[in-house]
């Protein structure tokens, strides 16, 4: 199914844009220090323009097992990986920002088809993989706050429309949230969640608090001090920065572009990790679905408390931590929270662990989930 057909004088256009950037006057001293290194950003500007293939992405996008759902009137796009063996496990994977379910696909793969990877038919799964509305092929919903919740949408597309009476849930970042509300809303459907991040307890006594705990409490006090300028204006006016970043693709790249090297696991050097090609067709993705703007909605939303909160999950859960993620929460304290039966400190990958570490994170699902099929 193809979800994506730019057209040409949409194509020229970007091409046309980024070929008239109006560079900001250049600030003393060089790198990454006071936000995206301008050299680096003018050579993958100049490679957007000018050799970067999109039609080649197109196809590959196209290529991929895409699906659309209408769940009571919200259309929702999501890919479908059927597993290998008739008892393969159903489980929706859920991408965070800055993402897409491009993210994702080679985690899909090693769970649908664990045999080509080394594995057992036994542990595969039925891996269904939804874009988040407003990002790229999901449109956002009209009504603010939505009327129907992101986890509400996701367990009528699994139960409701796909008819699976029980499943797994996996997701970092946003995506994170998003599988800890199934499970706490829906524990009768959900076997199990396996997440990157996890929320803070509702309420907790700091006088019982250990020094672990205290440590990885001040560690994400200094991280959103000193990273989380991002968040703060996604958070609060995300309209006002989503004029300049639907307008300029430079400005959307740099945007993107700077998390995309402070959140991975590349001691500096991006390439090590993601291809210009990668990275470029993730901009572009959010370009030509003019969907940059739409995806700050949920920070938004959680902000003005118009997102439901996780605030006790009982099902099993395993929790992945990355070194070179944005926070790393011990076990204690997720466990406030969370029912947790399995943590599982990963030896390298980031905040993209579905593509920095595919092997690591899908034999720690497969692991995970092995103990409660």
């Amino acid at each position: 199914m193809d979800v994506l057909a730019v057209p040409e004088e949409e194509l020229d256009d970007l091409r046309s844009r980024l070929r008239r950037t109006r560079w900001a006057t250049a600030w003393p001293g060089a790198g990454w220090e006071a936000g995206t290194d301008s050299t680096e950003l003018r050579r993958l500007v100049e490679y957007w323009a000018t050799g970067f293939d999109w039609r080649k992405q197109e196809v590959a996008l196209n290529a991929l097992p895409s699906h659309f759902a209408d769940l009571d009137g919200v259309p929702v796009h999501y890919l479908q990986y059927d597993g290998e063996h008739p008892g393969a496990l159903p489980i929706v994977v859920t991408h965070g920002w800055p993402s897409s379910v491009l993210e994702l696909t080679e985690l899909a793969h090693r769970l649908a088809t664990p045999s080509q990877y080394g594995g057992s038919p036994l542990d595969s799964f039925t891996v269904i993989v939804p874009s988040l509305p407003g990002f790229a092929f999901s449109p956002q919903r009209p009504s603010l706050p939505p009327a129907t919740a992101t986890h509400e949408l996701w367990h009528r597309l699994m139960h409701n429309e796909l008819g699976f009476e029980r499943y797994g849930a996996h997701g970092g970042d946003l995506g994170a949230g998003i599988s800890a509300l199934l499970g706490q809303t829906y524990p009768e459907s959900v076997v199990g969640i396996h997440v990157l991040a996890v929320a803070n307890p509702a309420e907790f006594d700091p006088a019982e608090v250990t020094p672990e705990e205290q440590a990885y409490l001040d560690s994400e006090s200094e991280w959103f001090a000193e990273e989380g300028g991002y968040e703060h204006e996604q958070m609060t006016r995300p309209v006002t920065l989503s004029a300049g970043l639907s307008d300029s693709p430079a400005g959307l790249l740099s945007w993107l572009l700077e998390k995309y090297r402070a959140w991975t696991d590349c001691d500096g050097d991006l390439g090590t990790r993601f291809s210009d090609d990668f990275i470029l067709t993730q901009a572009s993705l959010y370009w030509f679905t003019n969907s940059i703007g739409t995806s700050f909605r949920p920070y938004y939303e959680f902000h003005r408390g118009q997102r439901e909160r996780v605030t006790s999950v009982t099902v099993p859960t395993a929790i992945a931590v990355f070194p070179e993620d944005l926070v790393r929460p011990p076990r204690r304290w997720a466990a406030r929270t969370y029912n947790v039966t399995r943590y599982t400190a990963m030896p390298r990958g980031g905040h993209f662990a579905a593509w920095e570490e595919p092997d690591l994170l899908a034999d720690d699902l497969t692991a995970f989930f092995r103990t409660v099929r």
